[in-house]
């Protein structure tokens, strides 16, 4: 079991890694100099060139790899006396503990560092740290109601095979599959937002924390209401199709026909021997929709101004924010990552088959 779970570990480290490679690069051929993106108005040569030393860009691109995946690593190494050194040890930029030193090499451990903002100057670490749990809660309630509807409906319409009341389920789920989620996100906006707000008394825009001119910052749980519709529609469909499907291939096995055989209540079949074998798919598919959903937040975060990090990075894309959009893009990466191996390591534990595989 042990060796099973390093090896899921190193198998999302190695992911990571990649992902950093790509994000990197990719983002390091794209057009525009961020020293004049800070500068502005100001900028001149001689300040452009300034920023981009500090900045590290006027190196080869290879030793600005090296210094990016140094910084964002939990373990670097760094220079802890030469300030011209690319890997100089700088104490406003790390939090840290030093493991080892030898002769002018320290070896230490710290928070990862994701870079600043070009355009407000903050640590893109605390740009994060303010901005996803906004995200997180929208995510969460989205896959809580999609998961808590989609698994009713789709028990529904499995015992209901055939019937009007499934293929009405099924429709719907087809329907959910296929809209947009930013056309969703305009439409659920403009409907009971804007035409139906007397009756509804729901804002088309608001976040989780609204500032009050009386009592300062206070929750407001009703702006939750649209955007968790919105974003819920589409794992709601894809639930309400994969309970169905899963539950009718469960119910086909001869241990169901056996329980039946043998006199038991259909309601204790169902609940007590059927769903709980039929949930196994359903549930991996709510731990994948929940790490896509925190990711795949950003139009539907922009439309309804919800302040979580899509938004956040729809704001630094339309500045070319880089330092911002690549720490969210790797925060995206690691939370995908560790679902999975949270996932996998679960099955281990509940099927000691899939550790062979």
């Amino acid at each position: 079991m042990i060796k099973y779970i390093i090896k899921k570990i190193t198998e999302g480290v190695l992911v990571l890694f990649g992902v950093a490679t790509v994000i990197f690069f990719l983002f390091n051929v794209l057009p525009g100099d961020p020293a004049t993106v800070m500068l502005g108005q100001r900028a001149n040569k001689e300040a452009i060139e300034a920023i981009n030393k500090d900045l590290g860009r006027d190196k080869p691109l290879v030793t600005q790899y090296l210094m990016y995946i140094n910084d964002i690593s939990l373990i670097s190494f760094h220079s802890k006396n030469n300030k011209e050194s690319a890997f100089f040890l700088d104490n406003d930029k790390y939090t840290y503990f030093q493991l080892a030193t030898v002769s002018d090499c320290s070896v230490i451990l710290k928070k990862p560092y994701l870079r600043r903002s070009y355009i407000t100057k903050r640590k893109v670490a605390e740009v994060i740290i303010e901005t996803l749990p906004e995200t997180a809660v929208l995510a969460f309630s989205s896959m809580l109601l999609a998961s808590l509807l989609g698994i009713l409906l789709g028990v529904i319409a499995a015992i209901n095979k055939d019937k009007f009341i499934d293929r009405l389920a099924l429709i719907l789920s087809a329907l959910g599959m296929a809209a947009p989620a930013f056309f969703v996100a305009i439409i659920i906006s403009w409907l009971f937002g804007f035409i139906l707000s007397e009756y509804t008394g729901l804002s088309p825009i608001g976040s989780l924390y609204t500032d009050d001119v009386w009592e300062g910052e206070k929750l407001d749980l009703k702006n939750l209401i649209l955007p968790t519709i919105t974003m819920g529609m589409r794992p709601l469909a894809v639930i309400v199709q994969l309970t169905r499907s899963s539950l009718l291939d469960v119910l086909s096995q001869d241990y169901i026909r056996t329980a039946k055989a043998k006199g038991l209540k259909f309601s204790k079949v169902l609940f007590k021997h059927a769903l709980k074998n039929a949930l196994n798919p359903v549930i991996t598919a709510i731990s994948g929709w929940f790490a896509g959903l925190m990711a795949g937040a950003v139009l539907v975060e922009r439309i309804f101004s919800w302040k979580g990090i899509g938004n956040e990075v729809f704001d630094a894309l339309s500045k070319n924010d880089l330092p911002v959009v690549m720490g969210s893009t790797l925060v995206f990466a690691l939370i995908f990552v560790l679902t999975n191996v949270v996932v996998d390591i679960s099955y281990s534990i509940l099927d000691p088959r899939v550790r062979k595989s």
